[in-house]
């Protein structure tokens, strides 16, 4: 764990938690993609490129998330590195007490206001055609987040952020957290057209093509079930209290504070795809608000 595997002649990415891309820019200087999960890994992050006698350039985060950006604020006071990120995903990444809230629907209290709901505060410039090093390619792939990237390096090798879940973590948790499934979605299907040497997703292990559409695959076969899913339990109306109770009992998960907000702000944003498709209607009875199934014709269609 945490040590440098070659991915490419001038690609590399170091194994940990939320694999962090390195890429060799020339005279010395390296392009990381993301920046580890907390302190302790950009720690051991910087003591890897020392062996290696490189100077660390820039950053570009995939993403705002707390496990992709949390070693941003010890990179730059140790290098005065640059770090950007793209897009909405941008405003998080500066202001990082926005992811909670953003989760929770609120002031977040302290008990989410960890480091793993909340990064420190680094400054982080917004990702533009001038921030890639010469070479790299970027590909929009949000849905997981509002405005997520993957990079791919002049080897081929593609870094490819959260955008799929692997196949462990869909046995284990089922619900794999998104910000929109229609989104992500037309992800997924991106990523299994692309051509490259290597594809390294942050959570699960670097693969091949073939592997890589399959493990597509499954992601979008997941989707499909927790949309069915949340359509049975609303057959006969349910408020969102009882819909994440549902859920978890259905996979035999328990909840806590961490599921409730990542879970729960992921199965809002289902109810909210599937109300806009016309599958989903909301009523208001007794001041609840209560999630009905639209009855669909002979041919599937509300």
């Amino acid at each position: 764990m945490y040590e440098l595997i070659q991915a490419g002649p001038r690609t590399w990415y170091m194994e940990c938690p939320a694999r962090v891309g390195v890429w060799e820019m020339g005279e010395g200087r390296v392009c990381l993609i993301d920046a580890g999960s907390d302190r302790d890994a950009a720690k051991k992050l910087l003591r890897n490129l020392e062996a290696k006698g490189w100077k660390l350039d820039r950053v570009l985060n995939t993403h705002s998330h707390a496990d992709h950006i949390g070693g941003n604020r010890l990179l730059q006071q140790r290098t005065g590195c640059a770090i950007y990120c793209p897009g909405v995903d941008w405003a998080l990444a500066r202001f990082p007490v926005l992811e909670p809230a953003y989760l929770y629907g609120g002031r977040p209290g302290r008990p989410l206001r960890n480091k793993f709901l909340m990064a420190g505060e680094s400054e982080v410039q917004l990702l533009g055609p001038g921030s890639l090093p010469e070479g790299m390619e970027l590909l929009e792939v949000p849905g997981h987040s509002f405005s997520q990237a993957a990079f791919k390096t002049p080897d081929g090798v593609w870094f490819l952020a959260d955008c799929l879940a692997s196949a462990q973590t869909l046995e284990k948790y089922h619900v794999a957290v998104l910000h929109d499934p229609a989104l992500s979605r037309e992800s997924l299907h991106r990523v299994m057209e692309l051509e490259g040497e290597v594809f390294v997703p942050a959570h699960a292990p670097a693969m091949g093509q073939a592997a890589l559409r399959a493990l597509a695959q499954k992601n979008l076969e997941k989707m499909d079930e927790i949309e069915a899913l949340l359509l049975a339990l609303c057959a006969g109306g349910a408020s969102f209290e009882q819909l994440i109770k549902g859920v978890f009992d259905h996979y035999g998960l328990t909840l806590d504070l961490s599921q409730y907000v990542l879970v729960g702000s992921t199965l809002r944003s289902y109810l909210a795809y599937l109300a806009d498709e016309g599958r989903l209607e909301m009523r208001f009875a007794d001041n609840r608000l209560c999630w009905h199934s639209v009855p669909v014709d002979g041919k599937g269609k509300p």
